[in-house]
């Protein structure tokens, strides 16, 4: 078992673990953490717990110190100065002629690298855009393409549900979503149903899918043959939240057989 911390970066995006470095953290502690891409400024959402370490796919940074006061002046600083050169780096995909939208730019806690996301239905060649951004703002840059669900996260709106997106109002993790999760839950394989406002599949399929595949598990599938109070038959439909089934028996005639009442 290790200890471990979990560490965001920005409101509502994922978050990592970090080893605490022999200090107790509470949450909504600022901390100073060493990353891949340099020091980085954070946040902590869980603090101090327990996990198996077989889940820790490779080796935990740490957290260099908790933050103090000058650190979240020089942290908000590199905000102000990260929106300045996003608007600057969308002048100069105007000026490239680029096929580009660039969503989001954030500095390094120590400004090693200005990092900058952006969204393109196709490969782009940004070598000019990234030796002019260079040339600015002398650091390392990096421009990385993302998906349309970051986009929505990013962007933010309502669903159909009426609600505020999900994405963009409390998920950390954009998890992948499959039509197979459609499938269990028995929705109706509509894209204009079963897909967000991103075009992609709905976050909320994954949010009870654990909850249906147990539940099926105690279920026949529609097509077997059972037998009920009435007689043999088959399934025709389940309707799994509420453990019950539809059954056409032989002579047409169709009954709802409660699971529980079954048993």
């Amino acid at each position: 078992m290790l200890e471990v911390v979990g560490i965001s970066f920005k409101h509502n995006s994922k978050i990592y673990y970090f080893s605490p470095n022999n200090n107790k953290l509470s949450k909504g502690t600022k901390v100073i953490v060493n990353t891949e891409r340099g020091l980085q400024f954070g946040n902590v959402e869980l603090e101090n717990f327990k996990i198996d370490s077989s889940k820790i796919k490779s080796s935990l940074s740490k957290v260099i110190r908790v933050a103090t006061k000058k650190d979240e002046e020089k942290h908000l600083k590199n905000v102000e100065d990260a929106k300045k050169a996003l608007k600057k780096c969308k002048e100069l995909v105007e000026k490239h002629n680029l096929n580009m939208m660039i969503l989001d730019s954030n500095y390094t806690f120590d400004r090693s690298q200005l990092l900058f996301t952006f969204l393109s239905d196709n490969r782009v060649d940004f070598r000019k855009l990234a030796k002019d951004l260079a040339n600015i703002y002398k650091t390392r840059i990096e421009l990385r393409q993302v998906g349309v669900r970051d986009k929505a996260k990013e962007v933010g709106g309502f669903g159909s549900c009426g609600r505020e997106l999900c994405c963009s109002k409390f998920l950390c993790d954009l998890d992948s979503v499959s039509i197979n999760m459609a499938k269990t839950q028995n929705i109706a394989l509509n894209p204009t149903k079963i897909n967000g406002v991103c075009g992609r599949l709905l976050c909320c399929l994954k949010y009870e899918n654990e909850c249906y595949r147990e539940y099926s598990k105690t279920l026949p599938k529609v097509g077997k043959k059972v037998e009920t109070k009435d007689g043999e038959g088959k399934v025709i439909s389940v309707d799994i939240l509420n453990q019950t089934y539809r059954v056409e028996l032989k002579d047409g005639q169709i009954v709802e057989v409660d699971k529980h009442e079954s048993n």
